[in-house]
C-alpha cells in the first residue's frame, strides 16, 4: 500500500458493524435522518444466519443493511432487531465497545445532530498526541457507541486512515473492550492472522467517565492491523468491567458483531460457531462466511476474500 486504503474485500478490512437494537424502527430512522444513511437490503434474519452468529433466538427478526446515502468508500452498518437487556450499559462491559467511522466534518455533524437520537458523549476536539484526526463520540438508542472521526491526514504513525467520501462513511476501526488485552491480542494475531500494531498508554476519557475513575487514570491499548490498514483497537478495561449481559439466544446488545474480510477461512485457528456457508447479498457477495467468538466474547463474522 502507498498511502491509500486497500480494496474493501481485502484481508483484515472491516466490512460491517452490526448493532442489536430493541427499538429497531427508531434506530433505523435515526441512522437515515441523522447519519445520512440509506437501506440497501432489508428483511428477516434466516434460521441459518442466526445459528451462524450463535443467536438462534433472532430467527425472523428484522434487519436492515445500511450504506451512505450518497457516495462513500464502501462498507456497511447493519441493524438487527433484538430484545432489551436489563442492566446493560454502554462502555461498561467486555466485547465490542464502539464502531469507529470516518466522517466528512465532525464539527458540522456535531452541530446538527439530534441528541434525542444520538447522545453526544464527547464533543469534537483534537486529542493530545493524535493530531491527524478530530473525533467525537455518540451513543445511540440501543446503547451502541460510535466514534465519528474526521481524518485530517491519511497517515498516522504506521497506519493509513480513510478520508470520508460521504457525510458519514465507512467503519475503519472496531473498538474492543478486553478483560485480558494480551490474550485477546494473541487470539486476533494467531487465530485470525492479523498483525500486532502499536501500543499506547494514556488517560482515556471515555473509559474513565464510564467507570468513575480519575481523569488522569491511564488505559493501555494495542492496535491490530494488516500492513498499513487498522483493524481493531483492543482496550484493557478496568477490573470493574463485566461480561456483557444478553438476552438468551441473542447477539449482545448494542455493538454486537463486526464483519471482517479474511483471506482464507481454512487458515482460521479457532472454532466456528457453525461451519462456513456461502451467502448472498450486498455484504457477502456469494462468498463463504463463518463466525468466531474471541476471548472478550467478541463475535467476529468472517467473509472469505481469497
Amino acid at each position: 500500500m502507498s498511502g491509500q486504503m486497500p480494496e474493501l474485500f481485502s484481508h483484515g478490512a472491516i466490512l460491517c458493524g452490526t448493532v442489536n437494537t430493541p427499538v429497531f424502527e427508531a434506530s433505523l430512522a435515526d441512522y437515515c435522518a441523522e447519519l445520512a444513511m440509506r437501506v440497501v437490503e432489508e428483511g428477516r434474519v434466516s434460521p441459518d444466519l442466526a445459528r451462524s452468529w450463535g443467536a438462534p433466538a433472532q430467527v425472523g427478526r428484522r434487519f436492515a443493511l445500511l450504506a451512505p446515502a450518497e457516495g462513500g468508500s464502501g462498507g456497511f452498518l447493519r441493524l438487527v432487531e433484538g430484545t432489551a437487556v436489563e442492566g446493560y450499559r454502554a462502555l461498561a462491559s467486555h466485547g465490542w465497545a464502539a464502531f469507529e467511522m470516518t466522517v466528512r466534518d465532525a464539527f458540522a455533524l456535531h452541530a446538527r445532530i439530534d441528541q434525542a437520537a444520538f447522545r453526544v458523549l464527547g464533543a469534537p476536539k483534537l486529542v493530545p498526541g493524535f493530531t491527524t484526526f478530530v473525533p467525537f463520540q455518540v451513543e445511540g438508542r440501543a446503547g451502541e457507541v460510535l466514534y465519528l472521526n474526521t481524518v485530517l491526514e491519511r497517515r498516522t504513525g504506521g497506519l493509513v486512515l480513510p478520508v470520508a467520501e460521504a457525510e458519514v462513511d465507512r467503519m475503519f476501526i472496531a473498538v474492543l473492550a478486553a478483560e485480558d488485552r494480551a490474550a485477546t491480542l494473541a487470539f486476533h494475531v494467531e487465530a485470525l492472522g492479523f498483525e500486532e500494531g502499536e501500543t499506547f498508554t494514556f488517560p482515556y476519557s471515555m473509559i474513565n467517565q464510564s467507570f468513575g475513575l480519575p481523569e488522569d487514570h491511564p488505559t493501555t491499548l494495542t492496535m491490530t492491523k494488516v500492513g498499513e490498514m487498522p483493524a481493531s483497537e483492543i482496550d484493557q478495561y478496568p477490573q470493574a468491567a463485566v461480561f456483557r449481559p444478553r438476552a438468551p439466544g441473542e447477539l449482545p446488545p448494542g455493538n454486537a458483531l463486526v464483519t471482517f474480510a479474511l483471506r482464507s477461512l481454512d487458515a482460521v485457528k479457532a472454532p466456528f460457531v457453525e461451519p462456513p456457508q456461502v451467502r448472498q447479498g450486498p455484504l457477502y457477495r456469494g462468498r463463504r462466511v463463518a463466525t468466531v467468538i474471541g476471548p472478550a466474547e467478541e463475535r467476529m463474522e468472517l467473509v472469505e476474500c481469497g
